[in-house]
């Protein structure tokens, strides 16, 4: 039986496969809930691995058929029309957060390219254009790019990426894990680097602001997690999650970490294990392993969710005990995010987002479109 191929589109055919390729391996690297005065969760923003950062209506999803997990292997059928689209670094998007609150709320992300971009959050959830216009219809109130240090006879570095971001909104500070191994804290108002944090030996995964104590702490492939004072700069402790549990020939890093509401309490997941640690008294309070390598945590009052490398949403309580272990839609999750209201979503791998309810029924899952 032969067809007739004189109409054949080979180009339109490549783009056809391209494209098919490019949504089964988009990855969501970091979720975070919009800031609203709505109780219930209203709005979610998506960082991805094509350098886009993407809002997406929760009551919109939520009102649509329930998505089974049959279904996760015909992505077509899952798609989600972003509410907003911002296509905002060269390179993967690696982390998202807000500065601020309310209408004031900055949208900033961060990413491969070594920027970190940040967009009024107002002005993008106002903003009129169609879908298929938009990408920079807003335009970025920061627009900060790592320094490149320069070597022998001045040739200057690559510049460092991005991993993770954290904000002191009180002190007007922006602070970034970088891939040179430094943090960099930027000064809102003049968009400069005012602080440089120098320690780790290996780059940086992770960080989150303690602004209790005017403090920040650092996650790092060289393994350890690491407190520094924002005052002097320096590095005032270091801790080893991973110590004791190394195998011969295996390396764990600290990709994670997380505090609690009181910022007395920090869970670290470094490799296939988590540990939880006490600020105050500098002690460790529980070790476990795990059976996949964690990928990102989160307190939930006195108890931590931790996905990782499996399809899995996990629930132990401070002493490292598992109390629930739920499937989840991705089969490789970086992302974990608690609404106030006790909503949860769990983005990865396939640019699947999962969105659970605080009874741990999945109120919908979708993927991230490609505008």
């Amino acid at each position: 039986m032969c067809g007739d191929a004189r109409n054949w589109d080979e180009e339109s055919y490549r783009e056809t496969i391209l494209k098919e390729r490019e949504i089964q391996t988009r990855t969501v690297f970091r979720t975070v809930w919009a800031p609203s005065l709505n109780p219930n969760p209203e709005a979610i923003v998506v960082a991805s691995s094509d350098g886009s950062v993407s809002s997406y209506s929760i009551p919109s999803l939520v009102s649509k058929p329930p998505l089974g997990f049959s279904n996760v292997k015909a992505p077509h059928s899952l798609m989600a029309e972003p509410a907003c689209f911002l296509q905002a670094h060269d390179g993967p998007a690696y982390d998202v957060k807000f500065y601020g609150h309310g209408e004031d709320a900055v949208l900033l992300s961060c990413g491969d390219d070594g920027r970190i971009r940040g967009w009024k959050w107002k002005d993008c959830v106002e903003a009129e254009a169609p879908i298929h216009l938009q990408g920079n219809h807003v335009k970025p109130l920061l627009d900060l790019v790592n320094p490149q240090h320069k070597g022998p006879w001045g040739a200057l570095s690559p510049i460092p990426e991005n991993n993770a971001l954290a904000v002191n909104d009180q002190g007007g500070s922006i602070f970034s894990a970088a891939g040179d191994s430094c943090v960099y804290c930027w000064d809102v108002e003049s968009g400069k680097v005012k602080m440089t944090f120098k320690g780790h030996s290996d780059y940086l995964h992770s960080i989150v602001a303690r602004n209790s104590t005017n403090q920040i702490i650092t996650g790092s492939e060289d393994g350890t997690a690491r407190i520094w004072d924002c005052k002097s700069g320096k590095c005032v402790q270091v801790y080893e999650p991973a110590k004791g549990t190394k195998l011969k020939g295996f390396f764990s890093c600290v990709s994670c970490m997380a505090l609690d509401a009181s910022e007395s309490w920090l869970a670290c997941g470094s490799g296939r294990s988590l540990s939880v640690w006490n600020l105050p008294a500098s002690e460790c309070i529980s070790r476990t392993s795990t059976c996949a390598s964690v990928q990102d945590v989160v307190f939930d009052e006195n108890q931590v969710l931790a996905v990782g490398a499996e399809p899995l949403l996990c629930r132990y309580d401070i002493n490292g005990a598992i109390l629930s272990q739920m499937q989840c839609a991705p089969q490789s999750a970086f992302s974990v995010s608690l609404h106030a209201s006790g909503v949860t979503a769990v983005g990865g791998y396939g640019g699947l987002v999962d969105i659970i309810s605080h009874f741990g029924s999945h109120l919908c899952t979708f993927i991230c479109r490609c505008v």
